[in-house]
């Protein structure tokens, strides 16, 4: 951060402590909100040939707003990642604005470059199956692929996401029929959990060789440290391969395919939501792949208003 204004770098992390406490901003959101702005501010010192006080902030006019788009699109940057470098870059003005008392306008006015938003993908009901079965087979230590099941089939019959599963600790076995999960931001749900699941669990505790303790990881690696997001990622990418799966067949992918399921077996997307721990309706319509007749059909169905 040398590039960067004491000033400029004080109010930077005051800014990152304010995401943090006031809105629980979560820890990789803060680090892609410190990069992101830290890259702006180092290109208009560049850019400008001096270092960015708050008043030389405050000046930032349009047309060198469209230079830091068109250098950082320059650097091979795509749409989406452009959109949310300029996403974070506006949220440090808006608030620096208010704090400083000047008017954000050319900063805040500036277009976000279009992109399309992709779906995710889910998994049919037979491919998160195939999946499972296949993850079973993949390990030579019994134990292993007794874990791999285990987590997977949280993700899918839980629809939890991949740190959620991977920060269950010890104290957590056996797996009661709900689970209290803290997910993004600090919000808490309760999520119903499958015998199917329970069952996964116990096997994979069964198998284990290494003690099970309270505060430990209740999963954990090979030499008995937690087992980390990568190794998950890794079996998926081996079993998908076997399969003649898409590269969108991810643990996370799992996730989505929990929601997709539900919904398909006529569960009501508000209580999908719920169970997924999302803060917005629409972030759940991405997830289920649900389209607007698909909406309109569980409308039709379930309004009391529909019928009239």
């Amino acid at each position: 951060m040398g590039l960067l204004s004491p000033a400029a770098r004080d109010a930077l992390q005051t800014w990152l402590q304010h995401q943090r406490a006031l809105k629980g901003a979560a820890e990789n959101t803060l680090t892609a909100y410190h990069g992101d702005v830290v890259e702006f501010l180092a290109f208009m010192t560049r850019h400008k040939g001096d270092t960015q006080g708050l008043g030389a902030l405050a000046k930032i006019t349009i047309s060198e707003m469209r230079a830091w788009m068109a250098f950082t699109r320059g650097s091979d940057v795509g749409p989406r990642s452009m959109a949310r470098k300029l996403s974070s870059v506006k949220a440090f003005y808006r608030w620096l604005a208010e704090r400083e008392g000047f008017e954000p306008t050319a900063v805040l006015s500036t277009r976000s470059p279009k992109f399309q938003k992709k779906l995710p993908r889910p998994l049919a009901i037979d491919a998160a199956t195939a999946l499972i079965d296949c993850v079973e087979d993949q390990s030579l230590r019994p134990w292993v692929a007794a874990r791999d099941v285990a987590v997977l089939t949280l993700l899918w019959g839980c629809g939890l996401r991949i740190s959620e599963a991977l920060g269950l600790k010890g104290a957590d076995a056996p797996l009661p029929e709900a689970l209290r999960i803290v997910g993004k931001g600090d919000k808490e749900r309760v999520v119903p959990v499958l015998p199917a699941a329970r069952d996964a669990v116990d096997a994979y505790l069964a198998a284990c060789p290494h003690p099970l303790e309270k505060n430990a990881a209740l999963f954990r690696g090979i030499r008995g440290g937690a087992l980390g997001p990568r190794a998950i990622a890794q079996v998926m990418a081996d079993a998908r391969m076997q399969l003649g799966l898409p590269a969108t067949a991810t643990p996370h992918a799992m996730r989505h395919s929990f929601a997709t399921h539900l919904l398909d077996a006529g569960g009501d997307l508000r209580a999908i939501q719920e169970l997924l721990g999302h803060a917005s309706l629409s972030t759940t319509q991405a997830y289920t792949a649900v389209d607007t007749a698909r909406l309109m059909e569980v409308y039709n169905r379930s309004h009391p208003k529909a019928a009239g």
